[in-house]
């Protein structure tokens, strides 16, 4: 036989842990090494049951007083600690495994606890939530609106009040599961018989059997049901946020209330207006004139049209920006900012007359009034100067 590890290393905690350290390392090895977890693992079962041996003397202050000074032969059953050296003795220093693992596995038979479990089969539900998408165009989304739409739910069957048996006939309590919708099921281990719950498989978890089904919704309890819900939309929402309208979704179980409408939101773009979240960006052409000498142009915003004044000199590519004339914040005070984008537009055809106009004026202008083209020759020559 091979020799026992010592206790602390089987539970991996130093010699000075204390009582709560030492339950705290048994339950998570116990669980980690469960025979229910582990099924047809010996090795998980030998390991199971040296941490329980382990705790059964670790646990118990005057077997870990004498274990800590004479060592296994301290817990010997001649010294009439009850645990011997090939085994231990089926007590947990104190400790309810139904407290310990009840939760974890459904409860424990042959340690001598009972299993616990709750009755949740019958227990108030919660409906399920249901989910429509709505599409909006990009003004809808920025002013709010109130749109309409159609969803089908599931609402309690009025011919039995949900119950889901016929009129004149009630739900009977399953007699396998005895209501609670889980039955116990029992494994014999090489450390007792262990028990654990499953759901019935009579009344399928449900704790009750309808033997005369309710013609309308078949002993479901529900029925499908149109309906057109009115939604208001905020002001400022945006593509893929959703609304979340309490209690329009499906009917809950057992008197448990209903589930929510999700409205997911898909916001269709514009030809002329892109968004950044609550700020707006929109491109203006403006001509070779109104650059080089300024002027008022038009700018469209989300609440309409508006005059800018152009400075002269207007490089293409230029960001103007308006303070607030963004997208007002969903639920909240303020509005983001629109961002003008000016492009400037080369005319296409010129006839002799303006060509020849033209290049007049452009041999009377200098150098020095194209600043970019004066930095890019000057950035050349630099770069390739005695190649």
């Amino acid at each position: 036989m091979a020799e026992k590890r010592d206790y602390y290393e089987v539970l991996g905690v130093p010699r000075t842990a204390s009582e709560d350290e030492i339950k705290k390392a048994y339950r998570k090895l116990a669980k980690k090494y469960h025979p229910d977890m582990n099924p047809g693992d010996k090795t998980a079962e030998e390991k199971f049951k040296e941490v329980n041996e382990a705790y059964e003397v670790l646990s118990d202050a005057e077997k870990k007083a004498r274990y800590d000074q004479f060592g296994h032969a301290g817990v010997d059953p001649n010294y009439g600690a009850g645990a011997g050296a090939g085994g231990f003795s089926g007590g947990f220093g104190g400790v309810d495994l139904n407290d310990l693992f009840g939760d974890f596995f459904g409860g424990f038979g042959g340690f001598g606890g009972s299993s616990r479990r709750a009755n949740t089969a019958n227990a108030p539900r919660k409906g399920a939530d249901i989910r429509v998408s709505l599409a909006l165009s990009f003004m809808e989304a920025v002013h709010g609106c109130t749109k309409t739409v159609s969803i089908s739910r599931q609402d309690a069957c009025p011919a039995c009040g949900g119950t889901g048996a016929a009129a004149g006939t009630s739900p009977e309590t399953c007699p396998d599961c005895h209501g609670t919708g889980q039955v116990v099921v029992q494994q014999r281990t090489p450390f007792g018989v262990m028990q654990s719950a499953r759901p019935c498989t009579r009344c399928g978890g449900k704790g009750k059997i309808i033997k005369t089904p309710c013609a309308k919704c078949h002993g479901t309890g529900k029925v499908s049901s149109p309906k057109k819900i009115e939604v208001k939309v905020p002001a400022g929402i945006d593509d893929d946020q959703s609304l979340r309208l309490q209690g329009l979704g499906d009917a809950g179980a057992n008197g448990g209330p209903a589930g929510d409408l999700i409205v997911i939101i898909t916001v269709r773009p514009d030809p002329m207006f892109e968004r950044d979240r609550y700020d707006v960006h929109v491109t203006v052409p403006i001509t070779y004139s109104q650059a080089v000498l300024g002027a008022d142009v038009v700018v469209p915003t989300i609440d309409g049209k508006v005059q800018y004044t152009v400075p002269d000199g207007t490089q293409s590519g230029t960001t103007f920006r308006l303070r607030g004339k963004g997208i007002q914040y969903v639920n909240g005070r303020g509005r983001g900012d629109q961002y003008v984008h000016v492009m400037v537009e080369i005319p296409k055809k010129l006839n002799k007359a303006q060509r020849e106009a033209l290049k007049k004026f452009e041999d009377s202008l200098k150098e020095d009034n194209y600043e970019q083209r004066k930095g890019f020759f000057k950035s050349l020559r630099d770069k390739f100067e005695g190649k």
